[in-house]
């Protein structure tokens, strides 16, 4: 349940930061992001895996682009429900998406399912003159 509530977190301030950055995209406050990143995610749930398999050959076709359309439409049903949470054109609701969608994965690539942070480690590996790897 924590691990839902940080991801919930999480897109909440994906959408504040794509409301920074993007004029057409406008957030009224906290609460008006929060409640559009709980639609975002509850249409997400429901509609999303219906619109991917009615869209898979234009998707096959765009190589997988044509799912930033899908995000973006996403997007403004979300805006659409939401007062105080508004998208204001299709260009503005895919780069809303893009930012979006980048915010959040780099954001949840540092949370666990438990909703803990985690750190990530590097082993420093090396290459020996025999062509094997030692750390």
């Amino acid at each position: 349940m924590k691990g839902l509530v940080i991801r919930w977190l999480v897109l909440t301030a994906a959408i504040t930061v794509a409301s920074y950055v993007i004029e057409g995209i406008h957030v009224a406050g906290f609460f008006s992001a929060l409640f559009g990143a709980a639609m975002l995610g509850v249409l997400n749930v429901f509609f999303r895996p219906f619109i991917l398999i009615l869209t898979l050959p234009i998707n096959l076709i765009t190589l997988g682009l044509f799912t930033f359309v899908i995000n973006a439409v996403i997007l403004m049903m979300a805006s659409g429900v939401i007062r105080g949470f508004e998208v204001e054109g299709f260009w503005s609701a895919v780069l809303g998406a893009l930012i979006i969608s980048l915010v959040s994965w780099l954001l949840n690539s540092f949370i666990d399912g438990q909703g803990r942070i985690t750190r990530v480690d590097y082993i420093d590996l090396k290459r020996r003159d025999d062509g094997r790897w030692e750390l």
